[in-house]
C-alpha cells in the first residue's frame, strides 16, 4: 500500500485533530505571538529611558596654594569612592600615602566644565597648603587637577533601579566575549534558543516532575528580565521560548548583547535594584567598568547567575569559587593565556568595603538642590532622563559641619540635649554653598532648620546698618563716639521699649568700632535712631531681606532669618561687597553626555566698597578682642577672621556669622519649642564655627584694605587725631581723606616723659624695663 492510500484511509479520523490544531493555530497562537512580538519590539527600545539621576558634590582642586592637610585629602578621597592601595596606586580610584606625599590614581570624569581624563599624580603636602602637584603619567608638574566628584545622591523612578548604560562598543571586550564563554557559547549560532539545553532540562524537569534546570541562552535570560516573573512552570518556559525566537528575529546579536549588559540583575541594596555592568561596576569597585581587571570581570560575569548567592561582601568565599569558575572558561576559550589566568586566580576580591551606591546622603543639602533644579527640570526627566547633576557640595565641608555641630552641642551636656543647630557653609568668592547640616540628626530626613527655620538674629544685623553709616564719611568713622546711655522709647501701642546692654552696664561714649566689638545695645540703638528706623529697613530690604518692620526693635535683630538667608547676607562683606546669590547647583549634563544648563553668577562692581572694608576689619576686632575674642586667643588667630555673634531676646537663639579668606560659615543653636536655651552668641554658636574651623582648611582673611583706605592714630576717647606717643593712641583705618585732623599733641605727656626720663628721651621706668630685660 502506497503512502498516499495509507493517508487517505486514516485522513477521516484525523482531519478534525488537524483542523482544530490549525484553528487554535490561527485563532490563538497567531494572535498570541503578534501581542508578545510587539511587546519585544517595544521594550528593548526602552531600555535607554530606565536610568536613575545621579547627583554629585563638585570635584576637588588639587593644586598648589590649595588649604588642604592630610586628613581632609584622605576624607575626600574616600568620599569619592577611592580605595587605599597596599603598594604603588595604578588602578583607578586607588591611592596611597607616605609622609606628606600622597600618589593618586584618579578615574577621570566630565562635568559641565569639561572634566580631565585619567591621571596618576603625585600631591606634595606643606604645612597647611598643597605644596606641589605632579603628573607621574605624562612626568611633569601640573598647574591643577581635580578628583573626580563624589556621588551624594540617586534620584530614582518607580522601578527603583539603578543602571547605567553604557554601548557594548565601550565594554571591555573580555567582558563582551566572557559573557558569551560563561553563559552561551553557542550565542552567535543559535537563535534564541538552544534545543539541546531545553531537551536536557526538560528531561530534568520530567524526572523531577517539576522545573529543576534551566537551559537559557543569554536572549531568553534577557527575555526573563524584561517580561517575565521568577517561577518556574510550563507555560512560563513556552513563553520565554517563544519570546526569544522573536527577540532573535527582529535584533541584531550586538544588540541583543547590549541590551542584556545592560539589563542583567547584578544586585540589591534596600530597595534599589543594581541593573548592568556599568552599574555594577560601581556598585562593587567604585570604578568605571573601562578600568576592570580580568579577575574583577570575571566576578561580576560569574555572579550573573545568583547575585545573592555569590555577593563577595557577604559570601567572599563562594564569590571566589565562582569567580575562579569564570576565569576558568575564560582560559579554556583562549580569552586568557596560562600566565593571565593563574595572576588573576591568585588575586583577591577586592571590592569595596561597603556600596558605592548613594540613594540621599545630605538631606538638607539635597532639599535645597531639588527646589532649584526643580525649576528648570520637571519630575519626569529627573527620575528616568538618566541626568547627571552636579553640586557645589565640598563632601570634606559638610562631614567636618555635621561633626562640628554634634561635637558643639555635646560639649554642651545636658543643656544640649533639647538643643538643636543648623550650620550653612559658603563659599564667598563664587556663592557656592558648600556645606548644609539641617540639624543635630544631620542624616535623616526631616525639618531643615538651616534653609526652613526663621529665626530673631539678634546683633547679627549690627553690621548692616554700621555699614550704613560709613557709607557717609563726612559724618561717620570708625572712631565716631556713640552713646552708650540708657534709653526708653514710647511705641505707637503706648508700651515703652528699653533695651539693655548684656552686661546690665552702660559704658559711656564708645568708639563706633569698640561698640560693634564688644556689641554694645545701647551704643548701637542711639546709632541707629539717628539713621532712621524707616531708612536701616529700606536698607536691609535691599539685600533681600524680607518681612523686615521698622521698628526700634529691628536695631537689635528683630528680624526672623534661616541660617541660609543669613549666609546670604554676610556674603556681602565676605566677598568685598559683591552680593551674589547662593547656589546649590553647578550644571546639569544629559544621559549622553551633552551639557543641558549651567549655573553660575558673574559679579558685578562690588557696592559701598570702601565702607564694606571699614565694617570687614571692625568685625575681625570682634574676633581679636570683643564678644568673639576666644578665635583671638585661640590656635585659629593666624586666620584673621572677621565675624559677629548674636543672641536673641531672652537667649532663645545663639548666633555667630564668621568668615576667612576662602570660607564663610554661619552657625545657630536654639531650641523647636523656642524656649531659652541660656546661651549667647559666643558661649554656643561661636563653639562650633570654632570647631569647624578647626578641621576645615582655609585661607586666612587679608588685613590689607587696598586703594581708598588710609590709617591715622586716633584717641579713643575723644575719636579725634593725635600722634602715634601719645598714651592710649591707636591706629584706625578711614576712607581717604576723612581721617580726623590731629587735635590732641598731649604736650603735658610729652613734657612728662622729657622730665622723668634719664636723657634718652624716654621715661626712666621704661629704660630700667630696658635694661632689666637685657638681663
Amino acid at each position: 500500500m502506497s503512502w498516499f492510500e495509507r493517508v487517505r484511509r486514516i485522513w477521516p479520523l484525523a482531519r478534525w485533530p488537524i483542523l482544530i490544531g490549525i484553528g487554535l493555530a490561527v485563532g490563538f497562537v497567531v494572535p498570541y505571538t503578534l501581542v508578545l512580538d510587539h511587546r519585544v519590539k517595544t521594550r528593548v527600545t526602552e531600555i535607554d529611558f530606565t536610568q536613575p539621576t545621579r547627583v554629585y558634590a563638585r570635584p576637588q582642586l588639587l593644586a598648589a596654594g590649595v588649604p588642604m592637610d592630610k586628613a581632609t585629602l584622605k576624607l575626600e578621597l574616600g568620599m569619592a569612592g577611592y580605595t587605599e592601595a597596599a603598594s604603588i596606586p595604578r588602578v583607578p580610584g586607588t591611592w596611597s600615602a607616605k609622609g606628606d606625599t600622597f600618589v593618586i590614581a584618579s578615574r577621570g570624569y566630565m562635568d559641565p566644565a569639561g572634566g580631565e581624563l585619567p591621571r596618576r599624580v603625585r600631591v606634595k603636602l606643606g604645612p597647611a597648603t598643597i605644596q606641589s602637584v605632579f603628573d607621574l603619567t605624562a612626568n611633569k608638574p601640573l598647574h591643577k587637577t581635580h578628583l573626580d566628584p563624589a556621588r551624594i545622591a540617586t534620584l530614582y523612578g518607580a522601578e527603583q533601579e539603578e543602571r547605567i548604560i553604557l554601548p557594548l562598543s565601550e565594554m571591555p571586550p573580555l567582558l563582551v566575549q566572557g559573557v558569551q564563554a560563561v553563559e552561551d557559547r553557542d550565542f552567535k549560532d543559535n537563535h534564541g534558543i538552544d534545543l539541546s539545553s531545553i531537551v536536557r532540562a526538560a528531561l530534568a524537569d520530567l524526572r523531577a516532575g517539576h522545573a529543576v534546570q534551566g537551559g537559557s541562552t543569554i536572549t531568553q535570560q534577557l527575555v526573563r528580565n524584561l517580561f517575565l516573573d521568577r517561577s518556574r512552570s510550563f507555560v512560563r518556559k513556552f513563553n520565554e521560548v517563544l519570546l526569544s525566537i522573536l527577540m532573535d528575529a527582529h535584533f541584531s546579536k550586538g544588540q541583543i548583547l547590549d541590551a542584556y549588559c545592560n539589563e542583567v540583575f547584578l544586585g540589591q541594596q534596600g530597595n534599589q535594584a543594581v541593573h548592568g555592568f556599568a552599574a555594577a561596576s560601581w556598585y562593587y569597585f567604585g570604578r568605571p567598568l573601562q578600568t576592570l581587571r580580568p579577575q574583577e570581570i570575571a566576578l561580576l560575569v560569574g555572579m550573573v547567575r545568583g547575585p545573592s548567592y555569590y555577593d563577595p561582601r557577604r559570601n567572599p568565599e563562594r564569590a571566589l569559587a565562582r569567580r575562579n569558575v569564570a576565569l576558568a572558561a575564560f582560559h579554556t576559550t583562549g580569552l586568557l593565556n596560562d600566565a593571565q589566568w593563574q595572576a588573576a586566580r591568585s588575586a583577591p576580591l577586592d571590592v569595596t568595603p561597603n556600596p558605592q551606591l548613594v540613594v540621599d546622603r545630605f538631606p538638607a543639602f539635597m532639599e535645597v538642590v531639588r527646589e532649584q533644579i526643580a525649576r528648570d527640570f520637571s519630575e519626569q526627566q529627573l527620575r528616568s532622563g538618566g541626568l547627571s547633576v552636579y553640586t557645589t557640595l565640598d563632601p570634606a565641608a559638610q562631614v567636618y559641619a555635621e561633626q562640628s555641630l554634634d561635637e558643639g552641642l555635646k560639649g554642651l551636656g545636658k543643656r544640649g540635649d533639647k538643643l538643636e543647630g543648623a550650620v550653612v557653609v559658603v563659599e564667598p568668592s563664587t556663592g557656592s554653598v558648600l556645606a548644609m547640616v539641617g540639624g543635630r540628626e544631620s542624616d535623616l530626613h526631616g525639618f531643615n532648620r538651616a534653609y526652613d527655620a526663621r529665626r530673631p538674629v539678634g546683633s547679627s544685623l549690627k553690621p548692616f546698618y554700621y555699614l550704613m553709616a560709613l557709607t557717609n564719611p563726612s559724618r561717620w568713622n570708625v572712631a565716631s563716639l556713640l552713646d552708650d546711655a540708657p534709653i526708653s522709647l514710647k511705641l505707637p501701642n503706648g508700651k515703652s521699649w528699653t533695651p539693655h546692654n548684656d552686661d546690665h552696664q552702660s559704658h559711656g561714649e564708645v568708639p563706633m568700632v569698640e561698640a560693634l566689638a564688644q556689641s554694645y545695645n545701647l551704643a548701637s540703638v542711639h546709632l541707629g535712631l539717628q539713621l532712621g528706623v524707616d531708612r536701616v529697613a529700606a536698607f536691609l530690604r535691599s539685600f533681600g531681606l524680607e518681612g523686615v518692620h521698622a521698628n526700634p526693635s529691628l536695631l537689635l535683630g528683630a528680624v526672623d532669618v534661616s541660617p541660609f538667608q543669613l549666609a546670604q547676607l554676610y556674603e556681602f562683606f565676605a566677598d568685598d561687597g559683591h552680593a551674589l546669590p547662593l547656589l546649590t547647583l553647578r550644571g546639569v549634563l544629559d544621559g549622553r553626555g551633552h551639557v543641558l544648563k549651567q549655573y553660575a553668577v558673574q559679579p558685578g562692581k562690588g557696592e559701598y566698597q570702601q565702607a564694606e572694608r571699614l565694617v570687614r576689619w571692625m568685625m575681625q576686632q570682634v574676633t581679636e578682642y570683643g564678644t568673639a575674642a576666644a578665635i583671638g586667643d585661640s590656635k585659629l588667630a593666624d586666620l584673621h577672621a572677621a565675624g559677629k555673634t548674636g543672641t536673641s531676646d531672652h537667649q532663645r537663639d545663639s548666633w555667630f556669622s564668621g568668615f576667612t579668606g576662602d570660607r564663610l560659615a554661619v552657625a545657630w543653636m536654639g531650641r523647636d519649642d523656642n524656649k531659652p536655651t541660656h546661651l549667647w552668641g559666643a558661649t554656643g554658636a561661636l563653639k562650633v564655627w570654632m570647631k569647624l574651623f578647626e578641621k576645615l582648611p582655609s585661607t586666612p582673611l587679608t588685613t590689607s584694605f587696598g586703594d581708598g583706605i588710609q590709617y591715622a592714630w586716633i584717641d579713643p576717647s575723644t575719636g579725634q587725631g593725635t600722634l602715634p606717643q601719645c598714651d592710649g593712641a591707636r591706629q584706625y583705618p578711614f576712607i581717604d581723606g576723612y581721617a580726623p585732623q590731629v587735635q590732641n599733641h598731649c604736650y603735658l605727656q610729652r613734657l612728662e616723659h622729657i622730665f622723668s626720663s634719664d636723657g634718652s628721651g624716654k621715661p626712666a621706668a621704661q629704660t630700667a624695663a630696658g635694661s632689666q630685660s637685657l638681663h
